[in-house]
């Protein structure tokens, strides 16, 4: 929990149901957890590269794939930590479950056979990234 001398910033009021141990709004009037913010620059700013250097050299979409993930995830915790809103705060959490499906299923691809989808992972990656979006 933030500590309670927390200023009124740029986005009003925290409506996520969790603040970290920043000060909110104590450097920036328009960031409300401006450290927590600005270390997402490393979740968004490499994985750029990467996806444009995937692009570039022709490797598998799967790289491209993950990279994109990443930088999903910065880009929704960056917003989070920015508002400290509630829509922001799934905008945070639901990209890293839907990475971690990519992830798996990038897993799989580097011991399968040649020129095959898994259908049954698929199905249960989506289906469990759906059921975890809805609850």
């Amino acid at each position: 929990m933030a500590p309670a001398a927390d200023r009124e910033g740029y986005w009003g009021p925290p409506t996520s149901t969790l603040e970290w141990c920043e000060e909110n709004y104590a450097v920036s009037y328009y960031i409300a957890e401006f450290w927590n913010t600005v270390s997402n620059l490393i979740f968004i700013l490499p994985p750029i590269y990467g996806a444009i250097q995937t692009y570039k050299d022709g490797l598998e979409k799967r790289y491209l794939a993950a990279y994109l993930c990443l930088t999903a995830v910065g880009l929704g915790s960056w917003c989070f930590h920015m508002t400290l809103k509630y829509e922001m705060q799934l905008l945070d959490e639901l990209p890293m479950i839907y990475s971690c499906c990519v992830f798996v299923y990038c897993l799989y691809e580097c011991f399968k056979y040649k020129n095959t989808v898994n259908y049954a992972l698929l199905f249960l990656l989506v289906t469990y990234s759906v059921v975890v979006s809805i609850v």
